[in-house]
């Protein structure tokens, strides 16, 4: 395939962030009285705040205080993301690959795209990247294709152009179903069996990326 733009997911791919996500959810659920475990948090990842609100809601009952829960989670997040997210390794060096190579770069990410745009600018990456999509865009929050879509569009991109990185499994599934050619790189759960067979490859980290990019797109990546 020739490649055109590169979309990237944001937590968990870009930045080291779901397991503060996941703790600042525990003690907010903790605080009324409520356990969060492992697997219903997982549920969750990459969904929109909405669709993973209702999760909780629907696995702890509409007794649930989901809207203070959900304020007081996000005051604990917005405490531990102050000094900035930490960066994914392999990141900074793989945007500095792509731009030598030319290819336009799109995030797409659950977040409201306040907070997205936030959090970039908090670690001066704002800048680098052409379009920015939050979930508070779309209709539809991942796993259907509308993130994407929206960020190709964005970006003056084809889907068939276009690779997108992911982490979660709700973020494969919709990269496919806007058919684009996706690249998982494992966070907190290694991909199933069904997202591997959606995905075009599978990585240890953001390190390996560029050479993905390049054996798809040309030969610029070899060499940079």
């Amino acid at each position: 395939m020739a490649v055109t733009a590169v979309i990237f997911d944001m937590d968990g791919l870009m930045f080291d962030t779901e397991r503060l996500a996941r703790d600042a959810w525990r003690r907010a659920m903790a605080e009324h009285g409520y356990a969060l475990d492992d697997d219903l948090y997982l549920a969750a990842v990459g969904l929109t705040l909405e669709g993973a609100c209702r999760v909780f809601v629907d696995a702890f009952g509409p007794e649930l205080p989901i809207d203070d829960v959900e304020a007081a989670k996000a005051g604990y997040l917005r405490e531990m993301l102050e000094p900035g997210p930490p960066l994914k390794h392999g990141l900074l060096d793989l945007l500095d690959g792509l731009e030598a190579l030319g290819l336009p770069k799109a995030v797409a990410s659950a977040t409201a795209r306040a907070e997205v745009e936030r959090r970039l600018a908090r670690v001066d990456l704002l800048a680098r990247f052409g379009g920015v999509v939050g979930g508070d865009e779309v209709a539809r929050g991942k796993p259907a294709p509308d993130l994407f879509l929206l960020a190709g569009e964005r970006l003056g991109a084809s889907p068939a152009g276009c690779i997108v990185f992911e982490d979660s499994e709700a973020g494969v599934k919709a990269a496919a179903a806007a058919g684009m050619a996706v690249v998982v790189v494992p966070d907190l759960v290694e991909p199933s069996p069904s997202v591997r067979a959606l995905a075009t490859a599978v990585l240890p980290s953001l390190a390996e990326a560029l050479e993905v990019v390049g054996a798809w797109g040309g030969t610029k990546a070899s060499s940079s």
